[in-house]
C-alpha cells in the first residue's frame, strides 16, 4: 500500500486539475492505498471559498472534491497565506465545507507519513 499527499495548485475554475485530483484520488483509494491529505496552494485556495456562485450548468469540482474527501475522511487543508492574499475569507462562514484552514509547515510535516507527492 502507497501513502499519497496530493497538492493543488491551479485554480479550480481554470482547466482540469480539480477533476483530475479528484479521480486519481477515488482511484488510488479503490486501489487501496491511502490519501493521506490533499493540500491546496496558490490559486487553487479559492476553492475554499463559499462565496463563489457557479451557474447551474456547470460542475462544481471543488465541492465535489470536498464531498468525496468528507466521505472518505481525507482532510482537505488549504494554505492561509496564499488564501490570504488571494482575498479568500478565513473565517468559518466562508469557507466551504469540508474545507479546513492550514499552512505550509502543516503539510510538510504531513508529507514525512507519505511515500509520495502527486502535484496536479
Amino acid at each position: 500500500m502507497t501513502t499519497f499527499a496530493l497538492l493543488l495548485t491551479q485554480s479550480p475554475f481554470a482547466g482540469q486539475a480539480f477533476q483530475s485530483c479528484l479521480r486519481f484520488a477515488k482511484a488510488a483509494v479503490q486501489a487501496n492505498h491511502q490519501v493521506e491529505h490533499i493540500f491546496l496552494y496558490q490559486d487553487a485556495v479559492l476553492a475554499a471559498s463559499a462565496a463563489i456562485d457557479l451557474p447551474s450548468d456547470e460542475p462544481d469540482a471543488a465541492v465535489l472534491l470536498a464531498d468525496f474527501c468528507q466521505q472518505q475522511q481525507i482532510p482537505l487543508l488549504f494554505c492561509s497565506t496564499a488564501a490570504e492574499k488571494r482575498g479568500v475569507s478565513l473565517q468559518p462562514p466562508q469557507l466551504g465545507a469540508g474545507y479546513q484552514l492550514a499552512g505550509l509547515a502543516e503539510h510538510a510535516m504531513r508529507l514525512s507519513h507519505c511515500d509520495k507527492l502527486v502535484q496536479f
